[in-house]
């Protein structure tokens, strides 16, 4: 914990100089309690910027391999995705992905604010791409609001392929909370947690602006 303050107290005002966020909505993220955000996925930098953006602290999964390895690079990444609250999960087909929810349940059992990306990868066209219903089987199982997050310009910032962010501006808009009602069954039915996910989609591209694609994006190893 006091490293991850420690971080963010040192990033912060960095992120302000480079990125120059305008922040919309803030106060639709609840102080305390567990809370879903589910964000649109432009750029690697989308989950180190919104914990910094968003007034709590906000965890995300992150694959194993970024917390091994030896180098300088790696080593940073390691100590930034730590600093920022990231948890390791392993990558690979349906158990690692059904681990992966079982991680971010603990995560809001315990009144945490966790962060996901329903698109379950980066968007190397811009548009919004058919959401994946991990997310829905969250919100259904643990009963925590969902919070719709757009970012935009990332994709300027780091490009897919760039090994480094640049200096730019990047905008962040949180629409207001979504709830969804637990089910008999745990995370809900497979209709269920399909209509959430579109409900939460669509949120996100009110907010978001984006084309929507109707086409789910190139699946992530172990996406949720």
């Amino acid at each position: 914990m006091l490293l991850s303050a420690t971080l963010r107290t040192f990033l912060l005002p960095i992120s302000r100089v480079a990125f120059r966020p305008e922040v919309h909505g803030a106060a639709n993220v609840p102080r305390t309690g567990p809370v879903i955000l589910a964000a649109n996925h432009l750029s690697f930098v989308d989950s180190f910027l919104i914990p910094l953006m968003t007034p709590r602290r906000v965890s995300f999964l992150a694959k194993q391999e970024y917390f091994e390895g030896g180098g300088v690079r790696r080593w940073a990444t390691r100590e930034l995705l730590t600093g920022i609250d990231a948890i390791p999960v392993p990558r690979g087909g349906y158990r690692a992905a059904q681990e992966a929810l079982e991680v971010a349940l603990n995560v809001l059992g315990k009144g945490g604010a966790f962060g996901i990306h329903p698109e379950g990868s980066r968007s190397r066209d811009g548009r919004l791409y058919r959401g994946r219903t991990g997310v829905a089987w969250l919100a259904i199982a643990s009963g925590a609001p969902v919070v719709p997050v757009a970012l935009s310009g990332t994709e300027r910032i780091q490009p897919v392929g760039a090994p480094f962010p640049r200096p730019g501006k990047v905008i962040v808009r949180f629409g207001t909370p979504m709830t969804f009602e637990r089910q008999e069954k745990r995370g809900g039915t497979g209709p269920a947690r399909r209509e959430a996910t579109d409900k939460i989609m669509a949120a996100i591209a009110a907010l978001s602006g984006q084309e929507v694609a109707d086409e789910y994006n190139e699946l992530s190893s172990g996406a949720i």
